[in-house]
């Protein structure tokens, strides 16, 4: 690939998708089972809604969304036929052309090195990377501390969202769906250890919520399935 147009492919991507809020919005839009307002983004992220316009304005300008005027009633619209601005996904692909590199086989090959360094410890170092790293992400992002179970739940979710991870939460049942994990095959052929990973990034952000939770997470059977972390 001509060095200049990748250059620029990861430019446009990172502009538009390298705060980690606005690519969560972004999953939080494509995924949307009917477009959204601005106000239901800023009630679902916990940000001002001027805030989350600026992510949704952003990402209409980028291409990845669009904006829908549809007639509102109900919970959704401020007055009865009034107009609202409504945002659902375009068909624009979230992609680069990188030239050949396996990250697939490096995950798979980076597992193997733990399983055969630590053979009867892979498990428990491969949770507590995990542990470190949601403590990091934690720091990075602002994760709320003291702001209880349900408001801390939904904060890991969407700090899961921010690094790959297709995940919502059901804080009445006290568990976290994930969709898709960005692990791929790997963490179905290793979900001993990769599935310990992800209890560690969940257990660390959690803990930096002040919430001192054990996350427990049952991998998905068939590639339909979601995977469950109980909290």
């Amino acid at each position: 690939m001509d060095a200049k147009l990748f250059d620029q492919q990861i430019g446009d991507l990172s502009a538009s998708l390298g705060d980690a809020t606005r690519r969560g919005i972004y999953i939080s839009v494509r995924e949307a089972p009917e477009s959204v307002t601005a106000n239901e983004i800023a009630a679902l992220f916990d940000i001002h809604a001027n805030v989350a316009r600026h992510h949704l304005d952003r990402l209409v300008a980028d291409g990845y969304l669009r904006v829908t005027h549809r007639r509102s009633g109900g919970r959704r619209g401020p007055g009865a036929g009034r107009p609202a601005k409504h945002y659902e996904s375009t068909d624009k692909e979230v992609s680069v052309q990188f030239p050949v590199r396996r990250y697939d086989l490096l995950s798979e090959l980076l597992v193997r090195v733990v399983e055969r360094v630590a053979p009867d410890a892979a498990a428990t170092v491969a949770e507590e990377v995990g542990r470190d790293y949601g403590r990091e992400l934690a720091a990075e992002i602002g994760i709320p501390a003291d702001a209880g179970f349900e408001t801390a739940v939904k904060a890991v979710a969407r700090a899961m969202m921010g690094v790959g991870f297709t995940t919502e939460a059901n804080t009445d049942d006290r568990v976290l769906l994930t969709k898709f994990c960005p692990f791929g095959q790997t963490a179905a052929d290793h979900p001993e250890v990769v599935c310990r990973l992800d209890e560690g990034i969940v257990r660390g952000l959690l803990e930096a919520a002040k919430q001192e939770s054990v996350a427990i997470v049952t991998p998905h059977l068939a590639t339909d399935e979601d995977c469950v972390t109980e909290v």
